[in-house]
Formats: structure tokens, sequence, C-alpha cells
């Protein structure tokens, strides 16, 4: 058995998977056996962005999975140590959201930032413009 690591690793059927593995050379047929295998997205909403991991296989009876190399179309170690957390603290505390930041932060870029008093008042006098000016003669 070959030294562990983890690994995205995209298979031939699309889905892409993240997990510890290790590749056993197998009298010649390598094989990969991955440990907890879990499928990772990245999701962003009005909040922020956050990781949403899932298992895998969603009915799983194993912590182990044999995977052979015919099946896979690449793979790439994986030394982030954010997106390791993210898949540790998911194995440890079982199908949690992690938040990468929690927050929106607010720019200059996202339009005119105001107090709730200016705001008031700009729309109050939007509201009492005439619908219909005339010209006095």
């Amino acid at each position: 058995m070959g030294e562990e690591f983890y690994t995205v690793i995209k298979l031939i059927t699309g889905e892409e998977i993240f997990a510890l593995v290790t590749v056993d050379d197998n009298d010649g047929d390598p094989i990969i056996l991955m440990q907890k295998p879990v499928i990772m997205q990245m999701k962003f909403n009005h909040i922020g962005h956050y990781v949403k991991i899932k298992p895998w296989l969603t009915i799983p009876t194993d912590d182990l999975y044999v995977l052979k190399y015919d099946k896979i179309v690449t793979m790439s170690e994986v030394t982030d140590e954010q997106t390791i957390e993210f898949y540790n603290r998911y194995i440890n505390n079982d199908d949690v959201d992690i938040e990468l930041d929690g927050k929106v932060k607010v720019s200059d870029k996202m339009g005119f930032i105001s107090t709730v008093d200016d705001a008031r008042k700009n729309l109050e006098n939007l509201y009492n413009l005439p619908t219909n000016p005339t010209k006095e003669s």
C-alpha cells in the first residue's frame, strides 16, 4: 500500500469526488482505496458563499471503497488546508454546511449606500413629486 493523500477525482460518469486515498499496486493492476468519499459543492447566496458537502453514496455501508483506474478521467492531489479542514469537519460532524465567510462584504460597487434616515428622506421626496408637472404661464 502507498502513502495516503487527499485528492479530487473526476470519474467517467462526470462525478467529482473528494477523499483521502491510498493507491494499491494490486499485483500490477493498481486500484485506489477511498476513505469516506464525499461530493463538495461551492454554493453562493445573498449571505455569502459556503461549501456543501454530502456523501458520495447516499446509503453508505462502508467507509472504504475501491476504484479502478479505468473509471477515472483525472485526479489531482489537494494540499489546500482549508479544503482538507472542511472535509475533516464533515467527517467528524456528519452532514454540515460550512460557511466560508458568513457575511457579505459591502463595497461601493454594490450601489448607493446610505443611512436609513437618508434613504427615507430620499424616498419621501420622490413620493411627493408632482405626477403631472404643468407649466404655469
